[in-house]
């Protein structure tokens, strides 16, 4: 027995298993490192628009930073209370500002689905902030840190987008549909919070 009242056996010493795991941790994150996609250090070019917050340059998949636009199925209601589908709008509102000018991405990091996560901008206007002024997307605090919140209040206050009538957080309505939930069901803020 050690000292200490702890098992201690013959050929083992406490420097040599803090000198193994401090090896194993060296190792490991060597590991993770080589394992590590680099990113580019910025990507230019047309875009296409894949849903209100992802694009495609020359193949590349880019998720706007900072920000969760509606999905491509999720319905909104407007202002007459009529359902809309509110991430098709979102998606193609930004297809049309960006009219084909040339989009440039400053990559931040990669997601959970490999794509590139990135703060794009047209002309020097941010995309993901242009998104959230006119109520096509949400401030994504858990990513931006709020950078997006003073755009987001202005629309929310002017009634623009999604704020003109009633939307569920796009991230509770993916919850909604991988728990098995169907479009319009979950696209229901009663339904929506699984």
């Amino acid at each position: 027995m050690a000292a200490d009242g702890e098992a201690w056996y013959p050929g083992e010493s406490v420097i040599g298993i803090r000198t193994s795991a401090s090896t194993g941790l060296f190792a490991t994150l060597i590991v993770l490192a080589s394992s590590a996609v680099a990113l580019p250090s910025e990507l230019t070019g047309r875009a296409s628009i894949l849903d209100g917050d992802t694009l495609e340059i020359h193949g590349t998949r880019v998720r706007l930073w900072g920000i969760d636009a509606p999905e491509s199925t999720q319905l909104c209601r407007g202002s007459d209370s009529n359902l809309y589908r509110c991430g098709a709008k979102a998606a193609s509102d930004l297809d049309a500002f960006i009219a084909r000018r040339p989009v440039n991405c400053e990559p931040v990091s990669h997601d959970q689905y490999g794509r590139t996560v990135a703060k794009c901008f047209v002309s020097r206007i941010d995309l993901g902030e242009w998104l959230v002024r006119n109520g096509l997307a949400l401030d994504w605090p858990q990513y931006s840190r709020g950078q997006y919140g003073a755009a987001q209040h202005a629309a929310e206050h002017a009634g623009r987008g999604i704020w003109a009538g009633s939307y569920v957080a796009p991230w509770l309505y993916r919850a909604c549909i991988r728990l098995g939930g169907r479009p319009a069901s979950c696209s229901d803020g009663s339904n929506a919070h699984p």
